[in-house]
């Protein structure tokens, strides 16, 4: 677990970083199969990461080490919902990071009164589902879903977790 970490929310000088650090993320995942990662849905994702900061109605919160920016996790659309845990650059994965952007987002849920988050991630994401579970989620849906960022069909896992109140 780092110690000196920071989690805030996002400022505009950090939507370049968050962008990068998001598509570092995702192009190091081994979830997604090679039948997705055409030039055309590379640049397509790298994009939609660029825009995301700035296009977002919803809260976006940073996880920061000393001055950079390591990971990031959002809310948007719905209050209950972690629409983006894009937790870790690659180099800094499995030291708790990524749980403390998740455990962050969740104690703000709980602090406004709801009484469950929800999540989901790509089917084969193992690394992040375990993550998640151990958080406290368990799955409640699999199935096929659209991916916009994306543009093709996923295999998709939901999962919730039922928050503490004081």
């Amino acid at each position: 677990m780092v110690t000196d970490l920071t989690i805030r929310k996002i400022t505009a000088a950090d939507h370049e970083a968050v962008g990068a650090v998001g598509f570092a993320a995702w192009a190091a995942s081994d979830a997604f199969e090679d039948s997705y990662l055409d030039p055309d849905v590379i640049a397509k994702v790298k994009h939609e990461f660029t825009i995301f900061p700035g296009e977002t109605s919803g809260d976006i919160f940073v996880a920061e080490l000393g001055q950079a920016i390591i990971g990031w996790g959002a809310r948007e659309n719905e209050p209950d919902y972690v629409s983006d845990l894009w937790g870790v650059h690659p180099d800094h994965q499995g030291r708790g990071i990524g749980r403390a952007l998740l455990f962050h987002l969740c104690a703000l849920m709980a602090a406004e009164g709801l009484m469950i988050a929800r999540l989901d991630t790509h089917a084969k994401n193992k690394g992040a589902i375990r993550l998640y579970e151990r958080c406290g989620f368990t799955i409640v849906w699999r199935g096929r879903e659209f991916s916009r960022s994306m543009g093709v069909e996923l295999e998709k896992v939901h999962l919730e977790k039922r928050l503490a109140h004081r």
